[in-house]
Parts: C-alpha cells; sequence; structure tokens
C-alpha cells in the first residue's frame, strides 16, 4: 500500500541492541508514527509481522553485520513493507549486500530528517515496486489464457489475445479478469485422462 511520510505509519523497528532500539524508536515516534513491534532475534519476525502487520520496518546495524542482514532477509520475506537500513556510519559495503537482500532506503543512525527522508525514497520505491510486479503477473495470467486458448480451440497467440480482448469488451470486463476467468475455468473443461479399457484387460487376463 502507498502511503505519504506525514500520514502516521506502523513501523517495524529491529536491532540486536536494546538501547539502539529505543532510540530508534524514538526518532519514529518524534515523526509521529507508530512503533508496533520491536525485534532483537530473527526468529521473532514472522509471528510479529502477521500479528502487527506494520507498513514500513527499520533496521538497525550493530556490531554484527550478518545478524543484521538476516533481519533484513526475514523481514523482506514475511512482511508486505519496505524494509530501510539505519546505520551508525557511512558502510558502502553493508549499503550494498543490504540492496541485495531487499532494502528500499537508509539513513545515518539517529537523524530524524533522515529518517523521514529514508521514510519517503522507501514508500515511493516501494509502490513503484508493487505496481512493475502486479504488471509482470498480469502479463503472466494473459499469456497462460492465450496458451489455453490456443490448446483448446488450435488458434495462433495474436487470435487468443483478439479473443481476449473481445471478450473483454463485448463484457465490459478488464483484460485481466477475463484472463482470470479463463484460467480457473480451464481444470473444469479439460479432457480427463482415459481410464483404461475394463473389457479389453479381462480378454488380455482370459
Amino acid at each position: 500500500m502507498a502511503h505519504e511520510s506525514t500520514e502516521p505509519l506502523r513501523v517495524l523497528i529491529a536491532d540486536e541492541n536494546e538501547r539502539r532500539l529505543d532510540e530508534i524508536a524514538s526518532v519514529v515516534v518524534e515523526l509521529g508514527h507508530e512503533v508496533v513491534s520491536r525485534l532483537i532475534e530473527v526468529s521473532e519476525v514472522a509471528a510479529a509481522t502477521k500479528q502487527d502487520r506494520p507498513d514500513v520496518a527499520v533496521v538497525g546495524l550493530g556490531q554484527e553485520h550478518a545478524h543484521a542482514l538476516d533481519l533484513i532477509s526475514e523481514i523482506v520475506r514475511q512482511a508486505a513493507c519496505p524494509v530501510i537500513a539505519d546505520i551508525d556510519a557511512d558502510d558502502p559495503e553493508f549499503v550494498e549486500n543490504a540492496a541485495r537482500r531487499g532494502i528500499f532506503a537508509s539513513f545515518k543512525h539517529g537523524g530524524r530528517d533522515e529518517m523521514r527522508g529514508a521514510i519517503d525514497i522507501a514508500l515511493r520505491r516501494y509502490a513503484e515496486f508493487s505496481r512493475a510486479q502486479g504488471a509482470l503477473s498480469r502479463r503472466a495470467l494473459i499469456e497462460q489464457a492465450k496458451g489455453i486458448l490456443m490448446e483448446r480451440h488450435g488458434i495462433t497467440a495474436d487470435a487468443a489475445f483478439s479473443r481476449l480482448r473481445q471478450h473483454a469488451r463485448n463484457t465490459n470486463s478488464t483484460l485481466n479478469d477475463v484472463a482470470e476467468a479463463v484460467t480457473l475455468s480451464y481444470p473444469l473443461f479439460r479432457r480427463p485422462a482415459a481410464a483404461p479399457d475394463a473389457a479389453s484387460g479381462e480378454e488380455e487376463q482370459q
């Protein structure tokens, strides 16, 4: 979902150090947001993200790079929200590794304006990412529906796409809705595999 940082956000924060968690939480609250989860262990991520459904997550970098990266990976895997890295000092290697794990922005620890800017950037990038993912999913669904029509009717890809588009126009539906209907209904109309001929089987046994 898309947000502006001026709206109150539900924020998950994670760090291996309790003191740093307090410092991150303090800045989050100063910006007018709500801290819904405070995590130290990677094993806590799944339950927290399922229960608290954060809008954004902030992961602090402590002494252990590996622990912070593991937190980032698990939050990216479990939570449908952008992840931001809170770092003490310039650390290009960590930022690069964190970007590979899925962060959308980073900022200098303790900076209120820096966190606000990072949240704005992360939310915009995440919205763009979500739109791109949605477009890819829709394209894949349409390609699947085209393949079904090609198989069922022995037609070309262009002809299958024309049928989908024409049906969408005739029913005042979106192309995506028609493609989804085709893929969902296809299993109902597939010809079942031919069962063995019982009679011929008996003849072979005689």
